[in-house]
């Protein structure tokens, strides 16, 4: 392998320093000593031994019933502010004696006067303490007297409204009615029986503090928790209490701040380290394309991110975060095994920040092996929605598995755990639009484009139609035969299908000037060798403007680059020679700008283009004139070093030679010819000697047109005139 120049290196280095320290600063992290733990759910740390004498309070369900019932039958105090009501009585006693006009005795007077005392005596209170007593809420009240409590019932309590409507109500004399009024009576009752608010909180605050006083205490080394525990309410309740005193204590040693970031960053580099392993050794042509290893470091750290974000946001956010993803991003732009190796580092690395870590392996695990397995083959966008739908079945099922080994039943589901996993399939059913996202950002094609790419409604693909019939026809077949030997040797059978439509693309510009678009006359005839070699050779550069115009993805202009490679437009070169044998001729005029082919795909395709177009002028289509006109053509090209650049091997070659010779013979395969019925003179048919169907093609091309060139050398695709 060749060795990565040292830029690169230092690229691959930087990215990696980058993702790693990004990852370890935004880990989400508890405060020292902290636990993240579920009543029900099984203790998911080692052994928890107390480190100090830890007191058991009661659990959160007996302290909330407490506190209820305190709340309950708990008397608040209030005071009897005896100045503020004598100081009313007399006031109004005054405002009494004063108005003029009120048709009244003086015992009448004396009457109003003692009903006030009267109602005051009895205790008028605010009308939210009223409330209360007319809810039945507040029956009794205490007063403190000499620090003893005295408890009172609140029955003969009024409001001042109501004071006010009891009054009125005593007085069935209209003058005392009129004097009530027009003194303002209304105006002047007011509360005497007030709430102590200072004292009522202490004392329900001192209650309280009783009633949840500890009822044991677990000391200083005993066994609080192990792993495997089920976290019940008593214990959550024993463990807030250490975490608790924990905080209170702040011990802040060495070994509880720095060694856990040590762990974490040594965690990070260790999954990270096995990841860009797994490219250096496994998929040594990823790891050497920088486009490649940036795609994946930064999908990973993204979903990372989104990942800790989740769950920092919500309890259940990690079930939320659609991880599955990642793996198909993965498997439509690179491959498969990939896909599976990247979800096990994503996974692992979300695991970190988890309670129930192997409950989250195990259902991430499944579900991306459902996402990989669903979507093996990606070419439409109703198969997202497809494996979205199948992910969530995985997630559902996995999650009941696990709650029927833990609790032995499924009366512990939670159903919002079913709604993280459809919000989850629904974000999965959008990776679309990442994927659109990806071919604009890191210039990748994924399956679905190149379908829709080898639409023949495609507006390039139609207008080669119209403007070369021979030349679409040509790529047609090329097509055709280039992906039945692309699946046999497991090269991309999409790429080359539409590669193979597009390579000719150049020809677009001057169609007269190749074999299969000529209609019996040859431009060729009248220009010199050097100026068709120009032309011909032209269609790289037209083919390559065109695409760039039509913003066809890099990999289809490689088809259009490669598909002749630097070769010699053998021909046009040849006649040159013999017309000038005296003459050095410097083979550059004559030469296809390239370059060689780079893939599998590309070499491919000009195997492909120079054997469809060369069997188009055999006269023999027998098996073995077949066979050999494979071989010759693909040898000849090995042999020019053509696909010397090309990690095809010898193997494959054997395989791609097989297959065309195959798909040829079934091209040419005899026809076998149908008799042409005679009326006798009786009138009755008679059969006749069989001729060809007019329906049935002999040789294809095999009568050559006017002024068209004898077959060419194998390098030069048959002239590739046409």
């Amino acid at each position: 392998m060749n060795k990565l120049p040292s830029r690169q290196l230092t690229f691959r280095g930087l990215l990696f320093v980058i993702v790693v320290s990004i990852s370890v600063y935004f880990l989400p992290r508890t405060s020292e000593n902290h636990y993240a733990f579920e009543e029900g759910r099984p203790w998911s740390y080692a052994l928890l031994t107390a480190p100090f004498d830890i007191p058991i309070h009661l659990d959160s369900l007996s302290t909330a019933k407490i506190r209820d019932s305190i709340n309950t039958n708990f008397e608040p105090v209030f005071t009897r502010d005896i100045i503020a009501e004598k100081t009313i009585v007399s006031d109004y006693t005054t405002r009494l004696n004063a108005t003029t006009g009120l048709d009244i005795t003086p015992a009448q007077r004396n009457q109003i006067i003692r009903e006030i005392r009267n109602v005051y005596d009895n205790g008028i209170v605010d009308r939210e303490t009223y409330a209360k007593i007319t809810a039945g809420e507040l029956p009794s009240v205490r007063f403190i007297h000499d620090n003893v409590a005295i408890s009172m019932p609140t029955s003969a309590y009024l409001s001042a409204f109501r004071a006010y409507e009891h009054l009125d109500s005593l007085f069935r004399n209209k003058g005392m009615h009129q004097a009530v009024s027009a003194t303002r009576l209304s105006e002047v009752l007011q509360p005497n029986i007030l709430i102590d608010t200072v004292t009522t909180r202490r004392l329900l605050d001192e209650a309280f503090q009783k009633a949840m006083a500890p009822v044991g205490i677990i000391q200083q080394g005993e066994r609080i928790i192990d792993k495997g525990d089920i976290v019940t309410s008593r214990l959550a309740t024993v463990l807030r209490t250490y975490e608790q005193m924990a905080d209170e204590r702040g011990k802040g040693t060495i070994s509880q701040h720095y060694y856990p970031l040590a762990g974490q960053i040594l965690y990070m580099l260790i999954l990270f380290g096995a990841l860009y392993g797994y490219l250096y050794i496994f998929r040594r042509d990823y790891f050497d394309d920088d486009r490649t290893v940036l795609f994946i470091m930064t999908l990973i750290g993204i979903f990372t991110l989104f990942a800790f974000a989740m769950q920092a946001a919500f309890r259940t956010g990690l079930y939320i975060t659609p991880f599955t993803i990642v793996p198909i991003l993965i498997l439509v732009f690179l491959d498969s095994r990939t896909a599976y190796f990247c979800h096990l580092i994503q996974v692992l690395i979300c695991a970190i920040i988890t309670s129930f870590a192997l409950e989250f392996m195990f259902v991430q695990f499944i579900a991306g092996v459902v996402a990989i397995d669903s979507l093996k083959d990606l070419s439409r966008r109703s198969q997202l929605i497809r494996t979205a739908a199948l992910i969530f079945i995985a997630y559902a099922i996995c999650y009941a598995a696990i709650e029927i080994m833990q609790s032995g039943s499924l009366s512990r589901t939670e159903g919002r755990i079913f709604g993280c996993f459809a919000i989850n399939a629904i974000l999965i059913s959008f990776s679309y639009v990442l994927m659109f996202l990806v071919e604009r950002v890191f210039g990748f094609t994924s399956r679905v484009t190149l379908v829709e790419l080898s639409d023949i409604n495609n507006p390039l693909l139609r207008e080669l139609s119209e403007e070369c019939p021979g030349t679409f026809n040509h790529s047609m077949a090329v097509s055709n035969l280039a992906s039945a030997a692309a699946s046999r040797i497991g090269a991309n059978v999409q790429l080359v299908r539409t590669g193979a439509l597009y390579h000719d693309i150049g020809k677009i510009k001057n169609p007269a000037f190749y074999t299969e678009n000529q209609h019996g006359v040859n431009p060729h005839d009248t220009l010199d060798p050097i100026q068709s070699a120009r032309i011909v050779t032209g269609h790289v550069r037209e083919g390559l403007a065109l695409a760039e115009k039509a913003k066809l993805p890099q990999m289809i202009r490689k088809f259009i680059s490669e598909h002749h490679g630097a070769g010699t437009a053998r021909y046009f070169y040849t006649t040159y020679c013999n017309a000038h044998p005296d003459e050095t001729v410097d083979p550059a005029a004559f030469s296809y700008p390239g370059p060689n082919p780079q893939s599998k795909e590309t070499s491919l395709l000009m195997m492909a283009d120079a054997v469809e177009a060369a069997s188009r002028s055999m006269r023999d289509h027998s098996p073995e004139a077949i066979s050999a006109l494979v071989s010759k053509i693909i040898d000849g090209q090995i042999a020019d070093g053509l696909h010397n650049e090309s990690p095809i091997s010898f193997r494959d070659v054997s395989i791609i030679k097989e297959v065309f010779a195959q798909r040829l013979r079934t091209m040419y395969h005899s026809r076998i010819s149908y008799p042409e019925l005679k009326k006798s003179a009786a009138g009755t048919a008679e059969p006749t000697a069989s001729v060809t169907s007019p329906t049935e093609s002999t040789t294809p091309d095999s009568t050559p047109t006017t002024g068209a060139k004898p077959d060419s050398a194998p390098a030069d695709n048959a002239n590739k005139q046409s």
